[in-house]
């Protein structure tokens, strides 16, 4: 696991877009993932002015994203299908068909997370992952628990993780109470994984992920057991 710190959030989100941008020159056909939350809006703008200057292309990429909510609508403005072409999707050239988020509007939840890992390994699995982490260190929405899953599934959202979403509905009340997740086995396919942490209130999961244990009472620190993950961070 490699570390990096900097000094601001804006130098944080420049590495991580740069990251994308490297990843897209390279190899022109990577499979993306990305992640939601207010800590990724940084690299996703830096990502769109790249490609206004014409420093990227994603027009041979696909996308995975990490999670959704359950139930919820993709035209809700508090669905992440809806985060995603906001706030990236629709600003870039990515093809429609190649943008990938489980759809929390399924009545068989169940053959849906079968049918996305299933997606992800036709793909012949994700290059370039990130993640975000939580205040009580899940990611996606893998939540602490004493058994983790493996693969995509339907979970509940533990009250600490509802009360930290709250801030985007107009209350508590309205946040979905489930989401449909990669599992810690889906993550842990991407070849390679970037987790980004920002701020003061996530100081504690990032100093528990430093401490090079395992606890699934903190997921993130699985990431420990991955070959390839740089821990992206900034304070401010």
């Amino acid at each position: 696991m490699r570390v990096e710190r900097f000094n601001s959030y804006e130098e944080m989100s420049e590495f991580i877009a740069s990251a994308y941008a490297a990843q897209l020159i390279l190899k022109p056909e990577s499979v993306l993932g990305f992640a939601t939350g207010s800590t990724p809006l940084g690299a996703y703008a830096k990502l769109i002015e790249m490609y206004k200057a014409g420093k990227v292309d994603f027009s041979k990429c696909t996308s995975f994203n990490l999670d959704e909510y359950y139930p919820i609508s993709r035209k809700n403005d508090q669905s992440y299908y809806y985060f995603m072409m906001e706030n990236l999707f629709k600003h870039i050239n990515i093809r429609p068909e190649s943008i990938h988020v489980p759809n929390g509007e399924v009545s068989d939840y169940e053959k849906e997370c079968e049918d996305y890992d299933n997606l992800i390994d036709e793909f012949g699995g994700i290059d370039l992952q990130l993640l975000g982490i939580g205040e009580n260190g899940h990611i996606g929405f893998n939540e602490p628990e004493a058994k983790l899953y493996n693969k995509t599934h339907m979970t509940g959202l533990t009250e600490s993780t509802i009360a930290a979403n709250a801030r985007f509905f107009a209350s508590a009340d309205e946040v979905p109470k489930n989401a449909i997740t990669m599992g810690v086995g889906s993550i842990f396919k991407a070849r390679k994984i970037i987790i980004a942490i920002n701020g003061k209130k996530k100081l504690d999961a990032f100093n528990k992920l430093m401490e090079d244990r395992i606890d699934t009472s903190c997921p993130a620190t699985l990431l420990n057991l991955h070959s390839d993950v740089i821990v992206a961070y900034s304070e401010n």
